[in-house]
């Protein structure tokens, strides 16, 4: 790829036509001199070897000259006489900069992408081709030493960051990845480079630099299309082999939206399922079982905000509008040490920034969901906005359906989202997210459902210098639901659940030197919960009024990591994260006679704690390591070791995530969960880069997790503790994953065997289980293979295939029904001890795009898909009824017929 290009003088020049078929290249100069006003300049030792093959039209001679010389070593310069140098390595100068001779200021120097005049090659942008052509003098100083070059990396057209971008040189090996911000900090030896920019989603690019001292460089990259010619990467260090991260997993919204999903729409929560050793116990589920751990270990963030029910509708969509999203990064093990408080996994959700540049928009219109998307400016090139809704119109499909059960039922939601963005200055910035959501559903009842998410997350980003900044951020979620009965206005109710969570934490990254990477901050969480509360509704309501006491507490954390590469080939990472948490009063708190089962009749104290009173203390350690060894360029291996602490409890009394399960905070008579994972992996990369296969291995060992008692009451129990019991678990599995997300046919296949096992060996031979011995948990799914394929026909058209299997979960089932006296009592089998029947899904859905006209009002796509295509009724549960005094088993399934899906999508 050329790399330095003065074009002043070219806007008349000659035009090159012609075919050069395995012409050595110094007669194909001789031929572009005869043709043209330029003199080529050469060492004729070095092109020896080199052929040219090609066939121009009326091309510039910088255009053939790049088109000859791209997939070369060979880069060249054009001077305003029109005298072309060609050299191995970077390009030649072709003139000293313009303040050579005099004095350089004091201070570092920033490097902006000014557009130039040159004439790029074919197919590029003038401004983005031209950056490539220009050398950008950068840092004032003696040129020697080392340097440290920072800046961010944006998308050309609409000014938002990309994240996970590589910036880095060949030669020293040293590079650096964008953050969530688009910033990245590379420190160097002082001296000239050949920077190449990767990523995924924007084409590759590079730019040339002269550093000689710290300084800044803003690089603006275009959005990669897709286009039927052959695809040519060029090799390089991919992320899979060579980064330190393993058991992560990143998608961005252009690879999620080629996913068919039930309904037509995006939902990156199917997408994430798709993914080895993530799994659901059920069809209509959003809850994700990562690597054999409960849904409530998965901590999910929305810009750094907690989401504590992330779905819509009963779970068959998510709560999150893909029009607005960036991209998402799925830790399933070496969590990093910023995160803390769940088990299992950390999903992190980043949204867009919005459009910097100019106004526009996007949507869609499906058979259940519409939405619509507003983004632009506020300032140009400073601030921006972008706003999101969509919204539910599922009634009118409920009333056509000849069931009275369906047809007599309502089901809606809505969802908005917000974002803000504003550059103060070069090293302050502010960001700012608010998100609404709200459902409510009515199965064929006069019992009405009502839940509501609110989620707001503010950022202020300061550069201390181009080594070191840090990001001071404050979270607020809030999520509550209530149940109401008014048919009969004696029974009428309200059951009522809320939980609030603020918090404020602060990260700092400082990066000293190219074999260094630290990371360490603090934060501190309120959690204030109303656990219950069941009142009448109107004065002729005779329902009694109870009300669960308020629960309270803090935990906070501080951590420190640093990433350290001890050769090119050998990174070791290193972490710790130190947590407290507290619970505090007021609060009455029961003591129970030690040795026996806990019960109401074994309580022998209450001890009464004050508002803010701390009741109950934890605290622990949480060590985070991990290692990597490159074998070669192509292929490495990795091992890591994970500890975390979970202060909070899911409590539900269903296999899948429902609206009304609710949120229990440690106290004194209920435990922390503390889980170890150990992994072992090994990647490698074919054909260039183009195809990542990983395999992964992982053993993991979980303590004081929350299980129950055989017919336990979960909701308005004033004494919880006497129907929970902790429980160890144990789950270990390999995970085979093979991704290629390039070129016509791309997509990825994963397969996973895992176990996930439970204990509970209690004290007392009355709380045991399965008289103390391991048995399958809920979402224990041992096999487990996913295929989603994206074939391109043309520009216009493709079609996306998905294939998921996987062995049926555990269930317990009544084997016999027995008399005690004159009481009729049911024999269960051991606690999952049999199986629902396996489950198996084929969706195919074909992408039509609009006309690729650049000036039109708007950009249109059609999706046309059909959901399970095979019409398979996979088993959701399986219940039992008496029917003429014989018990019979029925299986319940969400999806037992083919859906089909027309989904309208715009953009302007």
């Amino acid at each position: 790829m050329l790399l330095c290009l003065t074009s002043a003088g070219q806007q008349a020049e000659k035009t090159i036509s012609g075919t050069f078929s395995h012409l050595p290249f110094e007669e194909f100069a001789r031929q572009l001199e005869a043709q043209s006003s330029y003199r080529l300049y050469f060492d004729p030792a070095a092109v020896d070897s080199l052929f040219v093959t090609l066939q121009v039209q009326e091309q510039p001679v910088a255009t053939v000259l790049y088109q000859a010389l791209r997939n070369t070593a060979f880069r060249f310069a054009i001077d305003d006489e029109h005298r072309v140098f060609v050299s191995a390595g970077l390009a030649p100068n072709t003139a000293l900069p313009n303040d050579f001779f005099q004095p350089r200021a004091d201070g570092p120097a920033v490097a902006q992408a000014d557009e130039p005049t040159a004439t790029g090659p074919v197919g590029r942008s003038r401004y983005v081709s031209a950056s490539e052509y220009k050398i950008y003098d950068i840092g004032a100083g003696s040129g020697s030493g080392r340097a440290t070059l920072a800046g961010h990396i944006r998308e050309q057209k609409s000014g938002e960051p990309v994240i996970g971008a590589s910036i880095y040189s060949e030669s020293p090996n040293i590079g650096a990845t964008t953050d969530q911000f688009g910033y990245f900090s590379l420190t160097l030896p002082a001296g000239r480079y050949d920077l190449k920019i990767r990523g995924l989603g924007i084409k590759n690019t590079r730019r040339q630099v002269v550093l000689r001292g710290d300084g800044k460089l803003e690089i603006e990259v275009e959005e990669d299309i897709v286009t039927l010619k052959e695809v040519v990467i060029e090799a390089e260090k991919d992320k899979n082999v060579s980064g330190m991260q393993m058991g992560l997993e990143k998608l961005d919204i252009k690879t999620m939206r080629q996913v068919p999903t039930a309904f037509g729409e995006t939902d990156i929560l199917r997408v994430i399922m798709t993914l080895p050793g993530v799994k659901t116990v059920g069809e209509g589920s959003t809850g994700l079982n990562v690597r054999g751990g409960a849904t409530d270990q998965n901590l999910i963030l929305f810009n750094d905000a907690t989401i504590y029910n992330p779905a819509h509708l009963f779970g068959f969509f998510s709560a999150f509008n893909p029009d607005i999203l960036q991209g998402v990064e799925l830790y399933k093990s070496a969590i990093p040490a910023k995160y803390g408080g769940r088990l299992s996994s950390v999903l992190d959700i980043t949204t867009r920034e919005g459009n910097k540049k100019k106004f526009g928009g996007a949507g869609g219109i499906g058979p259940l969901t519409s939405r619509l998307t507003l983004e632009g400016p506020l300032v140009k090139d400073k601030s921006s906005f972008i706003i999101s809704g969509r919204a539910s119109y599922s009634d009118w499909i409920l009333k056509q359906l000849s069931d009275k059960n369906f047809s007599q039922s309502s089901a809606a939601f809505y969802d908005i989202t917000a974002h803000i963005s504003h550059e103060i200055n070069e090293k302050n910035s502010i960001y700012a997210t608010g998100y609404f959501s709200s459902d409510k559903f009515r199965l064929a009842s006069d019992t009405t459902y009502h839940y509501t998410n609110q989620n707001a997350s503010v950022k202020w980003r300061h550069n201390f210098t181009n080594q070191f900044y840090g990001v001071l951020t404050g979270t607020y979620s809030h999520y509550d639901y209530d149940v109401t009965s008014q048919q009969n206005e004696v029974t009428a109710s309200q059951l009522k659940y809320a939980i609030n969570q603020e918090g404020l934490k602060a990260d700092f990254s400082y990066f000293p030197n190219s074999r260094h990477t630290v990371d360490f901050g603090v934060s501190s969480l309120l959690y204030n919960i109303s656990p219950g509360s069941f009142t009448p509704l109107g004065t002729a309501s005779l329902v009694k009024t109870d009300i669960l006491p308020q629960e309270k507490a803090l935990e906070s954390a501080l951590y420190v990591s640093d990433r350290f590469d001890i050769t090119p080939r050998f990174s070791v990472s290193a972490g710790l994260r130190y947590s407290l948490f507290q619970a505090l009063g007021p609060r009455s708190v029961y003591q129970y006679a030690p040795g026996e089962s806990r019960s109401e009749a074994t309580i022998i104290d209450t001890v009464k704690y004050g508002s803010n009173k701390v009741l109950a203390t934890y605290h622990g350690p949480e060590y985070r390591l991990s290692a990597r060894y490159s074998l070669n360029d192509r292929s490495s291996v990795k091992a890591s070791y994970t500890r975390t602490r979970q202060y909070i409890h899911q409590l539900s009394n269903t296999a899948s995530v429902s609206p009304t399960d609710v949120w229990k905070l440690s106290d004194a008579n209920i435990r922390p969960q503390i889980g170890d994972q150990v992994s072992v992996g090994y990647y490698r990369n074919f054909k260039s880069n183009t195809i990542e296969a990983s395999v992964e291995t992982y053993y993991k060992k979980l303590y004081d997790f929350v299980d129950y008692k055989s017919g336990a009451t979960l909701v308005l129990n004033h004494h919880i503790e006497t129907d929970i019991i902790n429980a160890e678990g144990r789950a270990y599995g390999v995970e085979f994953f093979v991704k290629k997300l390039t070129g016509k046919l791309n997509g990825w296949v994963g397969y996973t065997y895992s176990r996930s096992l439970v204990q509970v060996n209690a004290a007392t031979t009355a709380d045991m289980v399965n008289g103390g011995n391991y048995y399958p948990s809920n979402f224990d799914k041992p096999h487990d293979f996913t295929l989603v394929g994206n074939y391109r026909f043309s520009r216009r058209f493709s079609t996306s295939l998905n294939v998921a299997y996987s062995t049926g979960r555990p269930i317990t089932l009544p084997l016999a029904k027995y008399y005690v006296g004159n009481s009729l009592r049911v024999f269960y089998s051991d606690r999952n001890e049999y199986r629902v029947p396996d489950y198996y899904r084929v969706d195919l859905a074909l992408n039509i795009e609009g006309s690729h006209k650049v000036k039109k009002l708007a950009h249109s796509s059609w999706t046309v898909g059909v959901y399970n295509l095979t019409g398979r009724r996979n088993p959701y549960s399986i219940y039992f009824k008496s029917v003429n005094g014989q018990i019979k088993g029925y299986q319940l399934s969400i999806f037992g017929n083919p859906i089909p899906t027309v989904t309208y999508n715009f953009k302007f």
